[in-house]
């Protein structure tokens, strides 16, 4: 959160420290003229939220895949999801090229997977190891393909893809002049409401910046890819927003 501020109307009590009361008396009328400019400010600004948003083409994709495999026991359903991915790795490097910093394990573990009936209970009906990767990649024209190698590689899960700027820095300034214009028409429109003019900026609050990502559910990759087909992927665009809080001076 970021804040911009400029001094508004201070009134400053210099108090003298004489004999007897003198000193107490100059710090009460002192407090009182600072309450007073106090509530007269008050009474003479206005509180607005602006808000602003910019859609962009994305720039990167960030793709979480990986393998899930079942056994009879912990250590069979480790190794041989173990094998799947390095596999998967070795694809993901070698043949697209992928810098292994844009490789990330996202998610692993090992765990019982269960059954129940009324006669036995809860039993353990073998183990399902589960390897997620993690991935960024920026030609956003083969994300299909690259999710299609994948799958004949032995990736089993596709969880989401989230398309994004990269440097959303970039669009800073035009996202936070859109919010700005947006709270100068809100406050205008109230300091005519009341008869008044709209003076210079006391305060500036920035808060509420990010952007809304798009998603790919597991579902609907497994779906494109049990039908035979190529996966399409379409990237779409990415909107960037922030708001302010802003307060004026009204004249």
């Amino acid at each position: 959160m970021k804040t911009w501020m400029k001094p508004v109307g201070a009134v400053l009590v210099a108090g003298t420290m004489l004999v007897g009361g003198t000193f107490l008396s100059g710090s009460l009328n002192s407090a009182a003229s600072v309450y007073a400019a106090e509530n007269d400010l008050l009474r003479n600004v206005i509180n607005v939220v602006g808000s602003g948003e910019i859609s962009v083409k994305p720039d990167i994709a960030y793709l979480s895949f990986g393998v899930e495999t079942q056994a009879d026991t912990a250590k069979e359903a480790q190794s041989t999801n173990a094998a799947k991915i390095a596999k998967l790795t070795t694809l993901l490097k070698d043949t697209w090229k992928i810098d292994a910093k844009d490789i990330q394990t996202g998610q692993f573990y090992v765990q019982p997977n269960y059954s129940y009936n009324e006669k036995e209970g809860q039993k353990v009906k073998g183990y399902i190891a589960q390897h997620t990767l993690n991935v960024t990649y920026r030609d956003l024209s083969k994300v299909g393909q690259l999710l299609d190698a994948a799958s004949q590689a032995g990736a089993n899960r596709i969880d989401n893809i989230r398309f994004s700027a990269e440097n959303p820095d970039q669009y800073q300034a035009q996202v936070i002049e859109k919010a700005m214009a947006n709270a100068d028409m809100k406050a205008s429109a109230i300091a005519k409401a009341v008869k008044r003019q709209l003076g210079v900026v006391v305060s500036v609050t920035q808060s509420g910046g990010g952007e809304m990502p798009i998603y790919m559910q597991k579902e609907m990759a497994q779906a494109t890819a049990d039908s035979g087909a190529s996966t399409s992927i379409e990237p779409g665009e990415v909107t960037l927003k922030t708001t302010l809080s802003v307060t004026y001076e009204m004249k």
